[in-house]
């Protein structure tokens, strides 16, 4: 692993070692990929100010997330699936952050379940939930996070309906993938992966399938959503989510000022300003056009995190400078996971935390709390 030095690496071998449908899962956006492109660019665009002759021997990169200590300012993002990454997805996931001193998020699409997690675990994580048109279904979930000691609940808001994603229309992507010539022959130039996969605990998504009436056997995540996720989702429906909750609540896919300014209110602990890794409403304005502005109606009062985008630690960095306490990936880690299992999903919070190090170095800065508007040229 110490051979892959930076995320593009991963990506690379993830590519090579994950069957094609779902690596496109992780890799694709919504319809022609503007927004998901855009996130990338627009990270790209910002440039940092090199600063010399600063003292940086006692720089630092630990902060807090939510008030807990952490050893840089990033957390997993939950993503659906990490099961079909590798087999047992999730839980290697979890005890690379947990060993890296940062939170993980289980997401509600996941192979493994909540329960498989906990066990596998010897740290609380964080437990993300959709909210289904059953919410009986839902209250359920948010059940389970609590017997399963999660420390905070993450409620992605963003996607009431599927967007589009045409690589997984093209690919034919079911969980697990069904056995034609295409996908025999895909699978057996992918051994490692099938036998991981074989190896795993579970083979379709491990917190609803045997859960809800009539999806036993489901294993089409445009079907599930399609037939559960529910349009009419309000902010009556947050507010009934936190009176639930007993832990943090953490707000995800807040994208407009108006909508953060509400969002605020809820007596939540944080918000995500996330536009869903570009998975959504394509043609929105990147996530690092919007920190700006939500970051200047808010203040301080409630804590930002960012999402959408984050490839390295110089975009952690930016992402920092403009605001954000701290920021989420996704593929960057999927990317680890792929091509790695554990040790991919180490390596990846490995490359950010060193180039985040590096990143402070050359622009003067020692603490995380000292990257602020000044590291960028403006």
């Amino acid at each position: 692993m110490k051979t892959m030095t930076c995320i593009e690496d991963l990506r690379q071998t993830a590519r090579r070692k994950v069957p094609r449908a779902f690596f496109d899962y992780a890799e694709g956006g919504s319809y022609a990929e503007q927004t998901l492109r855009a996130n990338r660019a627009d990270l790209e665009r910002i440039k940092l100010r090199q600063r010399i002759l600063v003292d940086v021997t006692d720089r630092n990169t630990k902060t807090t997330i939510l008030d807990e200590p952490v050893s840089l300012p990033l957390a997993l993002a939950p993503i659906g699936l990490c099961g079909m990454q590798h087999g047992d997805g999730e839980i290697l996931a979890c005890r690379a952050a947990h060993a890296a001193g940062i939170p993980f998020t289980l997401s509600t699409m996941s192979i493994c379940s909540i329960e498989d997690v906990a066990a596998a675990v010897d740290r609380p994580f964080w437990f993300q939930l959709y909210v289904m048109k059953d919410r009986g279904f839902a209250r359920s979930l948010i059940e389970r996070a609590v017997a399963a000691k999660c420390s905070a609940l993450v409620l992605t808001l963003d996607l009431q309906v599927l967007g589009q994603r045409h690589r997984d229309i093209k690919n034919g992507m079911t969980v697990p993938p069904e056995l034609h010539v295409k996908n025999i022959l895909e699978i057996a130039t992918k051994p490692a992966w099938a036998l991981s996969v074989l190896r795993g605990k579970r083979k379709t998504f491990g917190n609803i399938s045997g859960h809800v009436r009539g999806m036993e056997n489901v294993n089409s995540l445009a079907q599930w959503i399609a037939g559960q996720f529910d349009p009419a989702l309000s902010w009556k429906d947050v507010e009934w989510i936190a009176g639930l909750w007993p832990g943090k609540l953490i707000l995800k896919g807040i994208l407009d000022v108006e909508d953060a300014r509400i969002a605020a209110k809820t007596g939540a602990a944080a918000i995500i300003v996330s536009n869903h890794g570009g998975r959504q409403l394509d043609g929105a304005s990147s996530s690092i056009a919007m920190l700006p502005p939500i970051v200047e109606a808010l203040g301080s009062q409630i804590e930002i995190m960012f999402d959408s985008g984050i490839r390295s630690g110089q975009d952690v960095a930016r992402a920092i400078a403009l605001g954000a306490r701290s920021c989420m990936i996704g593929r960057a880690y999927i990317y680890g996971l792929g091509a790695g299992g554990q040790a991919g999903v180490a390596r990846a919070i490995e490359i950010i935390r060193n180039e985040l190090d590096v990143t402070m170095a050359l622009t003067g800065v020692n603490s995380i709390a000292e990257l602020d508007r000044r590291v960028i040229v403006h």
